[in-house]
């Protein structure tokens, strides 16, 4: 059948067809695909700016149909203040992985808000502690809000710490989160005390330093490290990854970029130390949490199989509703 042609997606056409619960069990089987072999092996590539950096991140999944996404994403942390855009941006090339055919162009910036979301959520269903009943969210921006967002989808949680350097991020995202979750969510000025009081700490800064140590966490607790998707980032002390089971996203990735990398390159934690990539736990290949006692790190770096996961979602529901418009580039 001839393709009628290329699908263009603004971000509120992407926002309208998209939802949390749909997002986090398409991140959740993307895992599943990838280990089982129903998976284009995901790429990434890297370029700093002086104020910033552009990546490209790339792979391809067997759902519906065998499809194959590029995201290319501009990270600028000083757009908003300085210029009054989005800290992150980009786009989303959708195409049909058996012949080619470019099917969508696609806003990436909500899929990549959600889809980092829902990664947590994932580790969260086979990392947390299942009785988890507090957590700490340390960046209250944009993605803080879908993690927590994201979290309580999973966990019954009754009481939210939340500390963001802006205080009028931070107060904005207390009053909005609280009435929306109907949970107590915490305003503090000590995010380190609050960590040790914490069963689920997660940390989605832009921080080049380590935010959190060994120190600072209690047993039993789970911690995702969010922020550091490029090298440069990290907020998890290389120390704390010996503290207990370090699953990963990705482990070729996160030996590059993320907290993992930092804590390699100082020779404390050593590759073969890694536990498992979030993919064999989802699929039962290993353990997730076998005890209420040990600590768990996830480092999240931000997978393009999670990209394509999601944009073949909205790509599948915008034919159904006949959102967006249409463009033949081959004209």
């Amino acid at each position: 059948m001839k393709n009628k042609g290329s699908l263009i997606l603004t971000r509120s056409e992407v926002a309208d067809l998209l939802d949390l619960e749909s997002c986090i069990q398409a991140v959740e089987d993307a895992f599943r695909w990838h280990e089982e072999g129903a998976a284009l092996h995901p790429g990434v590539l890297s370029t700093h700016a002086s104020d910033g950096a552009f990546h490209v991140k790339a792979a391809g999944v067997q759902s519906s149909r065998l499809y194959y996404a590029a995201k290319i994403n501009a990270n600028f942390p000083q757009n908003t203040k300085k210029f009054g855009l989005p800290s992150i941006q980009g786009i989303i090339l959708l195409c049909d992985g058996q012949n080619g055919y470019p099917l969508a162009v696609i806003d990436s910036i909500e899929i990549t808000i959600l889809r980092t979301g829902a990664a947590t959520a994932v580790a969260a269903k086979y990392l947390a502690a299942p009785e988890a009943e507090t957590a700490l969210i340390w960046g209250c921006g944009n993605q803080g809000r879908i993690q927590l967002k994201s979290i309580a989808k999973i966990v019954s949680l009754k009481r939210v710490f939340a500390y963001d350097a802006d205080s009028k991020v931070l107060n904005k995202f207390v009053a909005d989160l609280s009435q929306e979750l109907n949970i107590e969510v915490i305003p503090t000025s000590d995010p380190l005390s609050a960590a040790r009081f914490s069963q689920i700490c997660v940390t989605c800064t832009p921080s080049r330093t380590p935010l959190i140590g060994p120190e600072n966490i209690s047993e039993g607790a789970f911690i995702a490290g969010v922020g550091a998707d490029n090298p440069q980032k990290h907020e998890l002390a290389p120390e704390l990854l010996t503290r207990g089971k370090i699953v990963v996203d990705l482990l070729d990735q996160c030996l590059v970029m993320g907290d993992l990398h930092h804590a390699v390159e100082r020779g404390i934690v050593r590759a073969d130390q890694v536990h498992a990539e979030l993919g064999e736990i989802v699929c039962g290949k290993k353990k997730g949490r076998e005890s209420k006692q040990e600590i768990i790190i996830f480092d999240s770096t931000g997978t393009a199989l999670q990209d394509v996961a999601v944009a073949t979602i909205v790509y599948e529901k915008a034919l159904k509703r006949q959102s967006g418009r249409w463009i033949d580039f081959q004209k």
